[in-house]
């Protein structure tokens, strides 16, 4: 009895040893494959954003996987849902870094990205958002985005109304209680003060009172406005068009990023919709060859479903990591470390070209520099606009 014990102590000391070993670099891969992960909402009442998310990243790590990898290393991709809770974002992240992974293409939603970022950074993660366009979802250094972010949306949509002399009296109605919503209406605002026309109202709701908007709308009326500014994702935006239809309301409406997914919404009436402006990076009427392909792959992959932006920003955001990953000439054997601080100096380093933009570059700060492009809908479809 006693030997058998003296043995197995033996053979716990020897795992120990090993163990402690292979925690050398921690983070550090012994496969041959990247392993990238992805967290977003795929249930829940922002699911069209994390669903599109997680399907174009997955059709561009197989399409990459089947052209020999990056330098000859394949791609692990996994996603979890976080139903667009902050909280839950934080249990998915930590459940992929328990799968090893490497890279994190997400989050995709802001307040989300807002609870990981700092986590990641804690642990020397880089990470790259598809969608996240709050300023502070990429505040740490190992952070950066594909999409515009909230300054940039509102400056970008007030110059655009201006230039294009679309209104003399804007309302807004946005959420107060979303980073996303809030940031972009106030450098809208900001903005408006360069530009020819008027903000006259700025009607605030929350997600505990997203149902009626008939004050919002009421509001929007009185103040004689001819434009009405949403900042606001697809959800509420459907109810506030509803309901104007309801009212009889007659106005021109401009949304940004979030109302992307409203032609998609089951039981939205999508004639509502007809007429309104919205700022977007990517629209499925682009000609190119490029964006013809993806759309094509994207129907095959999800049931004839049309990819949005989000879709879009996703498929861009893995191959800008794979353009990173081979001008740092890093493998998977790094460190998460190593691999964080090896792909911050290359994503500064690289021109992308994609479904999203041309020649997109990145500064130290994450942010991409682009031109933002403006599409109508129009038959149920979007349409770009000069």
């Amino acid at each position: 009895m006693k030997k058998s014990l003296k043995f197995a102590g033996l053979v716990l000391a020897v795992s120990m040893v090993a163990a402690s070993l292979s925690g050398c670099g921690a983070g550090a891969s012994s496969s041959d494959t990247f392993k990238f992960g992805g967290i977003g909402p795929i249930t829940g009442g922002a699911a069209i954003y994390g669903q599109a998310v997680m399907n174009g990243a997955q059709i561009a790590v197989d399409e990459i996987n089947a052209a020999g990898g990056i330098n000859g290393y394949k791609i692990e991709f996994s996603f979890e849902d976080d139903e667009h809770n902050p909280e839950k974002s934080v249990n998915a992240y930590n459940t992929l870094l328990d799968k090893k992974m490497q890279v994190l293409v997400g989050t995709v939603t802001s307040a989300p990205c807002i609870a990981v970022v700092d986590k990641a950074k804690a642990d020397n993660v880089f990470m790259l958002t598809p969608s996240a366009t709050a300023t502070e979802a990429i505040a740490q250094d190992n952070a950066f985005r594909v999409c515009f972010s909230d300054p940039n949306q509102g400056t970008e949509a007030a110059k655009y109304i201006g230039a294009k002399n679309l209104a003399t009296k804007v309302a807004i109605i946005f959420d107060n209680s979303d980073p996303y919503s809030s940031g972009i209406k106030d450098n809208f605002v900001k903005e408006s003060a360069n530009q020819n026309f008027e903000v006259v109202a700025q009607e605030a709701y929350t997600q505990d009172s997203n149902t009626d908007f008939s004050t919002q709308l009421q509001a929007t009326v009185d103040s004689g406005a001819d434009l009405l500014f949403l900042p606001i994702y697809y959800q509420d935006a459907s109810n506030i068009l509803a309901q104007a239809a309801q009212k009889d309301i007659d106005i021109a409406v401009f949304g940004c990023d979030g109302f992307d997914g409203i032609l998609g919404l089951d039981g939205f009436d999508t004639s509502l919709a007809e007429g309104v402006l919205l700022l977007t990076p990517f629209s499925t009427s682009s000609t190119d060859e490029k964006t013809q392909a993806f759309v094509k792959a994207y129907e095959a992959k999800c049931n004839g479903l049309t990819p949005n932006q989000f879709a879009a920003d996703a498929y861009d955001a893995v191959y800008i990591v794979k353009a990173a990953i081979e001008k740092a000439n890093i493998t998977p054997a790094a460190s998460n470390a190593e691999i964080c601080d090896a792909l911050k100096k290359a994503m500064t380093e690289i021109s992308y070209t994609g479904l999203t933009g041309s020649d997109i570059t990145w500064g130290a700060d994450g942010e991409p520099n682009k031109a933002p492009i403006v599409v109508e809908i129009k038959n149920g479809e979007y349409v770009v606009l000069d």
